[in-house]
C-alpha cells in the first residue's frame, strides 16, 4: 500500500485498503474557520449536545480577521461562545493568523495523522506526511458530533521533481510550472504524492507551499515523505509519538509525472485561472496596481525573507501600493526580530494583521473595478480579490516584491545579489 491508503486503514481499524474503496475513519483532528458558523448550527440541527472531544477541535478566526462587518462579527461571537461552552483546548482568535500556518506552529500537526478542516487548502498538512483535506459544513459538524467520517480511498499519483533552480525561482514557481502543465482538473480527488530530489532537499515552508496548492490541481489530498527538517520541526512542537508512514516497494501508481526544475524560470499563473500559467519571459508587461504578500501560500517567514531581499534599501513604485500579511503572529514576531518587516516598512509596504483579508477578497485590501494584483496568493478566479473586474496575477513573493519596486510585473532575478535564503 502507499502511505497515505496505511493511514486510512489505521483510521478505519482495517489491515488494507484499496482505491475506491469506502471507509468509516477516526478523525485525528478537525479546524473549522470563521467562514463556517454553519457548522455549530448544523450540530445542534443534527442533535450534538456535547462535542465528541474538546481537545481534537480548533476554530481559527483568520478569513475575517480582525472583524471587518457588523456580520462577521457576530460570527465570531457565536463561534466564541460555542467555544466556551464546550471548553474547547484550542482556539485561535483574531491574534492567531491564517489557520495552515497556526496549527503546525502549535504542535497540533504530526505525520500519520487524519485532519479535517473546513478550507480546501488543508491539503498543506501533507508537508508534514499527514493525511489532510477539506471539507464541507455538514460533514464538519458530524465530525463534531462523533469524531469520525467516511473517506472513498482515494488513487495516489506521483509527481517527482529534480533539478535545483536558478537564484529568483521558488517552490511557488515550481508549483505554478507543474499546475500550469497538468492542469486544474489533473488530480481529481486524487492523492497526489510529492517526491524527487527537489522536494528532499526542501525546508518546510516551502514543502507547505507545494503540498497547499495541490488542491487547484483538485486533489483530494497531498503527501511528501518527511525529510529531517519536517522531523524536527514537529519534534520540537509536537514531540516524538507519531507514525512515519512509508509507502510499499514497487506499488504501483494511478499516474506518474517527472519534472526537471533546473532550466525553470519565474512562472506567472495569468488571469483568470490558476493553471494559466506562462514563464515570466512570455508574459508581456503590465501594470500593477497592488502587490501582496501573503496567505497560507505566501505568508510564512521565508516567504517575507525573500521580499525584504528584494526591497531593501530601494522604494516600490509611486503608483503602486503594497500590502503584507504575515501568515501568524509567530511569523510576525520572527519577521521583526530578523528586521524583514522595518526593510519592507522603509520601502513603503502596509502591513495588517496577521490572516487571510484580502486573498479571498473580504477585507484589508480588496481590489477594485479594473485594477491588476500580483500576489502570493493560490488562486485568481474573477472576483477572488474583490472586483470581478479586477485581474489577478500570481507568482513568488520574490516576484510580487520585485513587481512593487517597478509599478510592473518584474523578474525578481536582478534584485537578488544575495543566494537565497542568505539573510537581508
Amino acid at each position: 500500500m502507499h502511505a497515505v491508503e496505511k493511514m486510512l486503514a489505521r483510521a478505519a481499524g482495517v489491515d488494507s485498503v484499496t482505491p475506491g474503496e469506502i471507509l468509516n475513519c477516526s478523525v485525528d483532528f478537525i479546524e473549522l474557520n470563521d467562514l463556517y458558523l454553519q457548522v455549530v448550527r448544523s450540530f445542534y440541527e443534527m442533535g450534538g449536545t456535547k462535542v465528541w472531544d474538546p481537545t481534537k477541535i480548533s476554530f481559527v478566526f483568520d478569513h475575517y480577521s480582525p472583524a471587518p462587518t457588523i456580520r462577521t462579527a457576530q460570527i465570531h461571537k457565536e463561534m466564541r461562545d460555542f467555544a466556551r461552552e464546550q471548553g474547547l483546548t484550542h482556539h485561535f482568535d483574531i491574534n492567531a493568523g491564517v489557520c495552515h500556518q497556526v496549527m503546525p506552529e502549535a504542535g497540533l500537526i504530526r505525520p500519520g495523522m487524519i485532519l479535517v478542516a473546513t478550507d480546501s487548502h488543508t491539503t498543506t498538512h501533507g508537508a508534514f506526511g499527514a493525511f489532510g483535506t477539506g471539507i464541507g459544513a455538514t460533514d464538519a459538524a458530524t465530525v463534531l458530533i462523533s469524531g469520525e467520517l467516511w473517506f472513498r480511498v482515494p488513487e495516489v499519483i506521483k509527481i517527482e521533481i529534480t533539478g535545483k533552480p536558478r537564484t529568483g525561482v521558488y517552490a511557488k514557481d515550481v508549483i505554478l510550472h507543474i499546475i500550469g502543465k497538468l492542469k486544474a482538473d489533473a488530480a481529481v480527488y486524487q492523492a497526489v504524492e510529492f517526491c524527487g530530489e527537489y522536494v528532499e532537499g526542501l525546508g518546510v515552508s516551502e514543502r507547505m507551499a507545494v503540498c497547499n496548492m495541490a488542491v487547484e490541481m483538485g486533489a483530494k489530498t497531498a503527501w511528501m515523505k518527511p525529510n529531517r527538517a519536517v522531523l524536527d520541526y514537529v519534534e520540537e512542537r509536537f514531540g516524538t509519538d507519531y507514525i512515519l508512514d512509508e509507502t510499499d516497494p514497487g506499488y504501483t501508481y494511478a499516474g506518474e509525472h517527472f519534472f526537471d526544475v533546473s532550466s525553470l524560470e519565474p512562472q506567472l499563473a495569468c488571469p483568470h485561472s490558476v493553471d494559466n500559467v506562462f514563464p515570466f519571459s512570455e508574459v508581456s508587461p503590465v501594470k500593477v496596481d497592488q502587490a501582496f504578500i501573503g496567505s497560507c501560500t505566501g505568508g510564512r517567514l521565508e516567504d517575507l525573507e525573500a521580499a525584504a531581499q528584494v526591497v531593501k534599501g530601494r522604494k516600490i513604485a509611486p503608483a503602486t501600493r503594497m500590502v503584507v500579511i504575515p501568515a501568524s503572529m509567530e511569523v510576525y514576531k520572527k519577521a521583526m526580530e530578523k528586521g524583514y518587516v522595518q526593510t519592507l516598512i522603509e520601502a513603503g509596504a502596509t502591513f495588517n494583521a496577521p490572516g487571510c483579508g484580502p486573498c479571498l477578497g473580504t477585507h484589508a485590501g480588496i481590489l477594485a473595478r479594473g485594477e491588476v494584483c500580483v500576489s502570493s496568493t493560490n488562486r485568481n478566479f474573477p472576483g477572488r480579490m474583490g472586483s470581478p473586474e479586477a485581474e489577478i496575477y500570481l507568482g513568488s513573493p520574490a516576484l510580487v516584491a520585485a513587481s512593487a519596486l517597478e509599478g510592473s510585473l518584474a523578474d525578481p532575478g536582478k534584485y537578488l545579489d544575495t543566494p537565497q535564503g542568505a539573510s537581508v
